[in-house]
């Protein structure tokens, strides 16, 4: 398997150093790994999660502290909408239970990173 990010991390940009962008690159590979049967909720899965990456690299490059916290704010409800996705997919028939028991911890741990970076 060849590493995807190995050209990229030449460059160092102060987003990359956070653990909920690293979480939330984590959950894209999960919801790609994950192959929701359903086109319109796999492309509504992993536009959600490529959004919260954005979204954290984003609030990084923000200067004031409450424009910051509204960005990682709306990461976070990114990455609720891609943990609901992936459970109706699940209860669909679109996707397998093992797809979302790999995402849901990503899930949980990246909502819980972004709380802390909303205060």
């Amino acid at each position: 398997m060849t590493n995807r990010l190995a050209p990229i991390r030449r460059y160092q940009f102060a987003h990359q150093n956070l653990v909920a962008y690293q979480v939330a690159l984590q959950l894209i590979a999960a919801v790609k790994t994950a192959q929701i049967r359903d086109p319109k909720l796999r492309d509504q899965a992993m536009r959600a999660a490529k959004s919260v990456a954005l979204n954290v690299a984003e609030a990084v490059g923000r200067v004031s502290p409450a424009d910051r916290a509204r960005v990682f704010a709306i990461a976070r409800g990114e990455t609720m909408e891609v943990a609901a996705a992936l459970e109706i997919a699940v209860v669909a028939g679109d996707a397998d239970a093992a797809a979302f028991e790999v995402c849901a911890p990503l899930a949980e741990r990246l909502g819980a990173l972004l709380t802390g970076l909303c205060r």
